[in-house]
This record gives C-alpha cells, structure tokens and sequence, in this order.
C-alpha cells in the first residue's frame, strides 16, 4: 500500500500545476459591471468629501437684507473632524447649519469662523467621525490652460460636476469691498457654483469655486487654496484670523468709471450711507492719495485699520470736496463664528 500512498502523494503535488495549465491565458476575471462607476476619476477622488450644506440666518439679521435668510452652497470637507470650507458670504449671520452627505444622511453643523479677506469660511458637521476628505493641492502650481473640474451639489442632494479648464489667473475686484491679488477664472461654468470643489486632473483640490461671471457661456471665479491653507488652523483654533488686523469696511459699492472709481449704492447697514456720500460721485483719492482704479481704491483704503476715519476726495457736480468716513470691523456687525 506504500506504492498507493507515494501516488496520491505525487497526484496532490501536480494538481495545481495542472490546473494552471489549463487556464485559458490572457482572460482576467471580468468585473462586475455594476461595480464600476461612471464618474470620472476626478469625481470619485472627492465626491465623498462634498456635502451640500443649508443655511438659515435669522431675517432680521443685517446680511438678510442682500443675501436672504435661506442659503443653499456646496461645502468641501478637509479634516476628518468633520471641518469644511465654503465661501464665506453663505455663512454670515448663520444661526442653523444642516449638511447633507453623499451617503444621504442630514446632520447639523456649526459656524466655525469666516476669513473677509479670502472670502472663504469654515463649519464643522456634528457627529461621529472620522469623516470622509478630499485632498488639498497646491494651486501656486497651477498654469492657465491646464484641465480642472468642478465638483459640488445642487439644492435636491444631487452631485453636479462639470470638466473644464483653468481660462485664466488674474486679480478680481468686486465692488462690494473685496479683491483677490490672484484668483481663478474656470470655463465652461457649472449650474452648481458657491462652494465647489475646483480640482485638478489627480482629483486634488486646488480652488473654491465662488461666483458665476459674466453673460452666457458664464465662468466660475474661484478663490485658490494657496488662500486657505496658511490661516485654516488660526480659523479652527479662534474662529477668526487673529494674526492679521481687520480692514477698514465703509459699506460702500462703487464700480470704475470716468478716470475714477463711482459710487454705486450702498450697504444698508454700513457706515457709508450715512457720511455724505452720493450715488454718481467719482472718488478720485483717499488719505490724500490719488485713486484712478478700484483696485488702487482698497490698496489705499486697507493701508489703515478698522475704526479709521477714511478721506475720499469726491468729483460731484464738477467740483471737488473732501467727506470723512468712519470705517468699522465688519465682525462688529456681522455673526461671523457660531460661539
């Protein structure tokens, strides 16, 4: 019985290497088609980490009179805390946060702190963690004309995302006090803006998609992370950027026009409305420094602090005046942290 017992021996030994020969060569396994995702690559590298987030500001609130008291934007969440970025005008004065997940759940979240000068802010989903995230980029690297895409959420709990281009990189003034030295215009637009993740082709975050600019085909402004990275742990930590002294705010818009900047309304709760002021006056200084651009216009107003008296040399009717105007910190007025 040895003989039948060596055999089986020496059988068990080459069966795999039997097996293995005869299968077919050059067909792996086929997947499972309803296992593979039709998003591209660049979606599924952060759709997890994208939430829509509903905000409600009280109505009597001084943001409500321009923003409403209802807000709806895309929130990117960075921390596996649960912290998330979005543009800051959707969080002013916001007394309930709630935030969608991707995995269809509804939880609340808090207003952590908002930056003014970048024009991004920060909440914080409550819950058990650790949350899904995206991945932060460099976007010093970023080059016109390289690929992007633009990833947020519409209003129904829906991803929206669109592939694009980095058109251009150029400073943006707004005429609601607010510049960018340098920022991001990405063509085509998505229908989805506030609060979008712009990403590069790797599916690394490289900018805030904040405005729709300009007539039909529209773009996207976005605000570049290289804003965001430097401050977001101040912001965490204190709920304010405390490293930097707030800038002067009047509460006034102008646009430019006729060899100066022209008033064009005003903040219906900022000190501006109440100085003298006139729509149609062209300033053409401040502190005693000529203005000609709206950029020149902050440069010079900003060289000061929240709570100057600024001087805007006014053209009115052909004649020149000088009227003073009280800035404030706009964090005095506005709810900018949920503590």
């Amino acid at each position: 019985m040895r003989w039948l017992g060596g055999l089986l021996t020496g059988l068990a030994l080459i069966a795999p290497v039997l097996a293995a020969a005869t299968t077919p060569v050059g067909k792996a396994p086929r997947a499972d088609p309803r296992a593979i995702s039709e998003l591209p690559t660049f979606v599924q590298r952060v759709q997890l980490g994208v939430v829509g987030l509903r905000v409600h500001a009280a109505e009597e609130s001084p943001s409500a009179a321009t923003l409403g008291s209802q807000r709806f934007v895309s929130g990117v969440i960075f921390d596996r805390r649960g912290f998330a970025v979005t543009v800051s005008y959707a969080l002013l004065d916001a007394v309930s946060i709630e935030a969608r997940t991707r995995d269809d759940r509804t939880v609340p979240a808090r207003l952590v702190g908002i930056d003014f000068e970048s024009g991004l802010g920060i909440v914080q989903l409550q819950g058990d963690g650790p949350w899904p995230t995206v991945s932060l980029g460099q976007s010093r690297d970023a080059a016109p004309g390289a690929f992007t895409g633009t990833v947020g959420v519409d209003e129904d709990g829906n991803l929206v995302w669109v592939s694009s281009a980095l058109q251009a990189i150029r400073p943006f003034a707004a005429y609601w006090e607010y510049m960018l030295d340098r920022a991001f215009v990405v063509a085509p637009a998505s229908p989805a803006w506030g609060g979008s993740a712009v990403v590069d082709a790797g599916g690394n975050v490289i900018a805030i998609a904040s405005l729709r600019l300009g007539q039909h085909p529209h773009v996207n402004l976005a605000i570049p992370v290289e804003k965001f990275v430097p401050v977001k742990d101040e912001l965490i930590a204190m709920g304010r950027i405390v490293s930097r002294p707030p800038r002067p705010w009047l509460g006034l818009y102008t646009v430019e026009g006729h060899g100066g900047v022209v008033v064009d309304g005003f903040s219906p709760v900022g000190p501006a409305r109440n100085a003298g002021l006139q729509k149609g006056d062209r300033i053409v200084g401040v502190n005693g420094v000529p203005v000609t651009a709206q950029a020149e216009f902050y440069e010079q107003l900003w060289r000061g602090r929240a709570g100057d008296v600024v001087a805007l040399s006014i053209v009115r009717a052909d004649a020149v005046r000088v009227i003073p105007v009280p800035s404030i910190d706009r964090r005095q007025l506005f709810r900018t942290t949920g503590r």
